[in-house]
């Protein structure tokens, strides 16, 4: 364990001044029992892409039922040249961990500059039947290391389970993988018509189903929010399939959820120093977005296999996938029935609409604007042991993106204003009980670039991304309403420069900061606020390095 507290000290709380990577992000709340810790690895290195095997077993000293399960998990990636990589970690064929990792800094610093460490956590108490037995479990951070690219990856995770002491907590009954194989693994879907489906023989009582879904863009798809569309992507130097993209959930290959694909941005995007010390939004960390499938629950139950998959529209190439089924069942029937009484999702219509001039001078003008507005009613009963069950979700989703283009032979401008709206009403009615849960979804991305081609015949870069994620919800049943708000906002900006053969020769101006808040009607409430910025105290070797210069919390908490 000597390993895991090290890099668990390291990634501790964010500190005025260090250069090492910073969040603003909380960790999962706790029960205030004492928990039992199991370790999945420790003092693995992960320099290639062979991924790394555990073993789990459950731990005895606090058997399940468990009130609440953490992952935990410390990392640090060496000083050197290195990629932002790929980390994922599986149970049982499970997805348990999906993220990306800090780019380091180079090799003639200090260690303790050029290192990153970092931690992560993700609550997983849904997922409470996968370790309620013996598991096998993979590690995947692929990693080329070399000559060239020497920044060597370690790692130490840990399960942390608190008891059930008060009340009761209602997990998964049936927790199923959709992934590569039997030790987990993404699935690359190349294009719009590639799936990520796998069959099952489901449990005959299921009142309630839910898929947890991840789709990574990667490839030509890693800056979608930039893409154009196909007949102008040869001629503004792009990638196409334009900046829409959104996941389809289908059941036995037909509609039955959409799940849209946030513009994660990782650490080498654009300008590395863009997300030094501070990375864009679930960077490390992802979110996943879960569709609620409980209209389907009395199909599900027939006896019969059915199958699950997904697929994003106007994937170009590519996207790496993975999803997870959780089912909750009617413990007091053996067989439920029902039916899908409403679905009206059909297929994604996004409206292009492109405003170029082409000038004589060669010079490209204008605005591509992409749009997509969905709005459908998925609904369907199922008879269970305490009476009829009816689930009715109404959701509206909205996309649009509006790119500026302004390409010139002194500078080529390209700036995104980006927005994603999902707005949802699930009602449930059993008898006389009612319940409604309203949940909004809003995921702002503004960003601005500038490529200007110097009379020396350098370059100056000058890019700045303001990027947030919000979220609101409620629940409302029995004239009791709980209510729960979440903010994650990242702005940064930088000026690089680059040589005539587009290597960086140095950057200036850098400037991040992000600030993250959330409050429930319960009476939490959590913020902070972090900012950086280049260094003027840094040490000779390298003066341009960037440093957290400011924590804030409780910003927005008074009185609470």
């Amino acid at each position: 364990m000597l390993l895991s507290l090290v890099l668990s000290l390291l990634a501790a709380a964010p500190q005025v001044g260090s250069p090492n990577t910073a969040v603003a992000d909380p960790d999962v709340p706790r029960p205030e029992s004492t928990p039992c810790r199991v370790t999945l690895f420790d003092g693995v290195m992960f320099a290639d892409f062979s991924g790394k095997s555990f073993g789990y077993t459950p731990p005895s000293g606090c058997p399940g039922p468990w009130e609440k399960i953490v992952l935990e998990g410390d990392f640090a990636v060496s000083a050197g040249r290195q990629f932002d990589r790929t980390a994922n970690l599986w149970l049982g064929g499970v997805n348990i961990f999906f993220g990306t990792t800090p780019e380091p800094s180079r090799d003639d610093i200090a260690p303790l500059l050029g290192e990153r460490t970092w931690h992560v956590e993700r609550d997983l108490t849904d997922y409470a039947p996968l370790f309620a037995v013996p598991q096998a479990g993979e590690a995947d951070i692929g990693n080329l290391v070399n000559s060239t690219y020497t920044g060597i990856i370690t790692g130490a995770a840990r399960l942390v389970f608190y008891p059930l002491e008060h009340g009761r907590t209602r997990s998964a009954d049936v927790v199923l993988p959709l992934s590569a194989g039997a030790n987990g693994g993404t699935v690359g879907l190349g294009s719009g018509a590639d799936s990520l489906t796998r069959t099952f023989a489901l449990p005959r009582n299921i009142e309630r189903a839910y898929l947890d879904v991840v789709a990574e863009s990667q490839s030509q798809d890693e800056f979608w929010y930039l893409n154009v569309p196909n007949d102008v992507a040869a001629e503004l130097g792009d990638f196409g399939c334009t900046s829409f993209r959104e996941t389809q959930v289908a059941i036995d290959g037909k509609p039955a959820g959409v799940a849209p694909v946030y513009p994660w941005i990782y650490t080498g995007g654009l300008d590395p120093y863009l997300w030094r010390p501070i990375p864009g939004v679930q960077a490390l960390n992802f979110v996943p977005v879960r569709v609620d499938l409980t209209p389907f629950a009395g199909v599900l139950s027939d006896g019969t296999p059915h199958s699950v998959g997904l697929s994003v529209t106007n994937a170009c190439n590519y996207f790496s996938a993975t999803a997870t089924l959780l089912l909750y069942l009617d413990r007091g029937s053996s067989q439920v029935t029902g039916a899908v009484t409403a679905n009206t999702i059909g297929a994604p219509a996004p409206v292009v609409q492109e405003s170029l001039v082409n000038g004589s001078d060669g010079s490209i003008k204008g605005t591509i604007t992409v749009t997509s507005r969905r709005n459908f009613t998925v609904a369907g009963w199922v008879k269970t042991s305490h009476g009829k069950v009816k689930t009715s979700i109404a959701q509206s989703i909205g996309f649009s993106s509006v790119q500026t283009i302004d390409y010139t032979s002194a500078a080529s401008v390209q700036n995104a204003l980006q927005s994603t709206s999902i707005d949802s009403v699930t009602t449930r009615r059993g008898g006389e009980a009612k319940e409604t849960v309203r949940e909004r979804l809003r995921w702002p991305l503004k960003l601005d670039s500038d490529l200007i081609n110097n009379a020396d015949g350098s370059y100056t870069q000058v890019v700045s991304i303001d990027q947030g994620y919000q979220r609101s919800a409620s629940r409302a049943r029995e004239g009791d309403t709980v209510s729960s708000y979440v903010s994650n906002q990242v702005s940064t900006g930088d000026t690089l420069s680059l040589s005539p053969l587009f290597r960086v020769t140095g950057h200036a101006g850098a400037r991040s900061s992000q600030h993250y808040f959330e409050s429930d009607s319960e009476g939490r409430c959590y913020s902070r606020s972090i900012a950086a910025a280049q260094s003027s105290s840094a040490p000779s070797t390298h003066p341009n390095t960037d440093v957290l210069v400011s924590i804030v919390d409780g910003q927005g908490c008074e009185g609470d």
